[in-house]
């Protein structure tokens, strides 16, 4: 992906030179990527706050987060500075989109944390991965967790990691179009299960909406390769349930999923990526994922 050289936004909040501490902790002692990377399975499996999986680890302090001030990135931060260039890019993108339809589109900000940090959502951790709040129209993330996603995950590469910013925006352009609002007035109405399925509809639209960005992106700045491609596949691929449960347990429990297998996660990248319709996104009426 040839990112350099091109606008960043300037919607990035640099929250790491405080942080949460550097982490979160149990016990006085800093939690491992060994246990993150199982409290971030079992909340892309089961949909369970990855924070209680933590807890249940040994007891993890949640309470309110000290934050110190947010300040610039610096021009040496590589990492911090692709983010920005991606969000830029989400942004010029959803703005031309919103004007095409009449609408107007509002920017979300991207916090970079490290640890834990207060978001209008509650504390956020590091070990939730990446993650948008709807309350504040933020996008949270630890850069720690790109090394996590590649390492742990199998899904290296620098579009691998647009693709889960691409697909957090997602999550705030489905707030702005209401559909979010939609599928949380169902909470407490419908069985967990019926809960679960619409979770996946929601999911799998975020990586639709992921695909359109990245199809208009490449008509507009032709940045991508054919790998960059089956990067953002691939990581589709590694954070499926099916395949989240598979490695974790064994076997799979289709009526837990909350996000998509791998299989439907990759169709649903690649239908936005092909068509560029927002509209060809709708996976509420599909009769099939």
């Amino acid at each position: 992906m040839k990112w350099e050289g091109h606008r960043q936004s300037e919607n990035v909040e640099d929250r790491r030179a405080g942080g949460g501490g550097g982490g979160p902790r149990i016990g006085g002692r800093g939690i491992g990527l060994g246990s993150i990377a199982i409290a971030l399975v079992a909340g892309w499996i089961f949909g369970i706050n990855p924070l209680t999986v933590l807890g249940l680890l040994g007891g993890v302090d949640t309470g309110p987060v000290a934050q110190a001030p947010a300040s610039s990135t610096p021009p040496t931060d590589r990492e911090a500075q692709f983010v920005s260039t991606v969000l830029a890019d989400t942004e010029d993108i959803w703005r031309a989109q919103f004007q095409a339809g009449g609408g107007t589109y509002r920017e979300p900000t991207l916090v970079l944390f490290r640890g834990a940090t207060p978001t209008a959502c509650g504390t956020g951790q590091s070990a939730m991965g990446p993650f948008y709040c709807p309350g504040d129209q933020k996008v949270y993330i630890d850069l720690g967790f790109f090394e996590t996603l590649s390492r742990q995950m199998g899904a290296p590469g620098d579009f691998a990691q647009a693709y889960v910013i691409a697909h957090e925006v997602g999550h705030h352009v489905q707030g702005l179009l209401g559909v979010t609002q939609k599928v949380d007035a169902m909470r407490g109405k419908v069985p967990q299960t019926q809960m679960n399925a619409l979770s996946v509809r929601v999911e799998l639209q975020a990586d639709c909406l992921a695909g359109v960005w990245a199809h208009h992106s490449q008509q507009g700045k032709g940045w991508l390769e054919q790998s960059d491609v089956q990067e953002a596949l691939n990581a589709a691929s590694r954070i499926g349930d099916d395949t989240l449960q598979r490695q974790s347990q064994g076997t799979i429990v289709p009526e837990s999923f909350t996000h998509g297998t791998s299989e439907q996660r990759m169709r649903w990248f690649s239908r936005g990526l092909k068509d560029g319709r927002v509209a060809g996104c709708n996976s509420f009426d599909a009769k099939t994922l």
